[in-house]
C-alpha cells in the first residue's frame, strides 16, 4: 500500500470482524501487506455532539456508543492477529469525559468510560503475548473538530481554559509527544495506563486551587 490514506467505518462489525486468524478489514490488511506486522496502533475514533440527556434520542446516544467503545473493540480485535507479538503497542485516544462528568455529555461520558475500561482489560489479556495497551486522554486541544463543537464561542473557550491549571489549551504536538514516549523503549514496562495529557484539567477547576 503506498503512503496515503484509506478509510473504513469502525461502527460496522462486518468491516472489521475477524475470521479465524485473518482480519477481513481491507485497510488493516493493506497496511500489514505493505509494512509487515504492526508495531504501533493508534485507535482514535470518536463521536460527540452537545445534547441534554432528557432531549437526546436513543439513536443519538447509541451513535456515540457505536463509535467509541464498540468501534474501539472492532478495530483492536481485528488488528490483534496483525500485531507484532511480542512488542506491539496499542494506544487508544480517550477523552476527559471518561472520568469527569460534564453536562450535555451523558452519551460521551458513558461511552468513553467504557472505552477506558476496555484499555485496561485488554492490557491484562494481551500482556502475556507481549502486546501493551495504553490510553492517552487529551483535554482541550487546539484545532480539533471536537473542541470546535464544544467551544464554538470565545466565552466557551474561556470556560475551558479556566479549567486548565497550566492555563492554556493543548496542541497536537503535546499529544504526539505522549504517544512517542509510550512507543519508546523507556516505556516498555508500561501497560494498562490511562494517561491524561491535559495540562492538569483532570485535577479539577483551577479556580478551586490556590494560585
Amino acid at each position: 500500500m503506498p503512503r496515503g490514506h484509506a478509510a473504513a467505518d469502525v461502527r460496522d462489525p462486518e468491516a472489521t470482524r475477524p475470521r479465524g486468524h485473518e482480519a477481513t478489514n481491507a485497510v488493516l490488511h493493506s497496511v500489514h501487506a505493505a509494512f509487515g506486522d504492526i508495531d504501533v496502533l493508534v485507535s482514535g475514533a470518536a463521536g460527540n455532539f452537545p445534547a441534554a440527556a432528557r432531549d437526546m434520542s436513543l439513536n443519538g446516544f447509541r451513535s456515540v456508543v457505536d463509535i467509541d467503545p464498540l468501534g474501539t473493540y472492532h478495530v483492536l480485535r481485528s488488528a490483534y492477529p496483525l500485531l507484532r507479538r511480542p512488542g506491539a503497542l496499542v494506544i487508544n485516544v480517550s477523552a476527559p469525559q471518561a472520568f469527569l462528568p460534564m453536562a450535555m455529555q451523558s452519551h460521551v461520558c458513558a461511552a468513553r468510560a467504557g472505552a477506558d475500561m476496555l484499555t485496561r482489560v485488554l492490557a491484562l489479556e494481551w500482556g502475556a503475548s507481549g502486546v501493551r495497551v495504553n490510553s492517552v486522554v487529551p483535554g482541550a486541544v487546539e484545532g480539533t473538530e471536537g473542541m470546535d463543537r464544544l467551544a464554538p464561542t470565545q466565552e466557551a473557550r474561556d470556560i475551558f481554559t479556566s479549567a486548565v491549571p497550566i492555563g492554556r489549551w493543548g496542541t497536537p504536538r503535546d499529544l504526539a509527544g505522549a504517544c512517542l514516549f509510550l512507543a519508546s523503549p523507556p516505556a516498555d514496562y508500561i501497560t494498562g495506563v490511562v494517561l491524561p495529557v491535559d495540562g492538569g484539567m483532570a485535577l479539577g477547576p483551577r479556580s478551586l486551587r490556590s494560585r
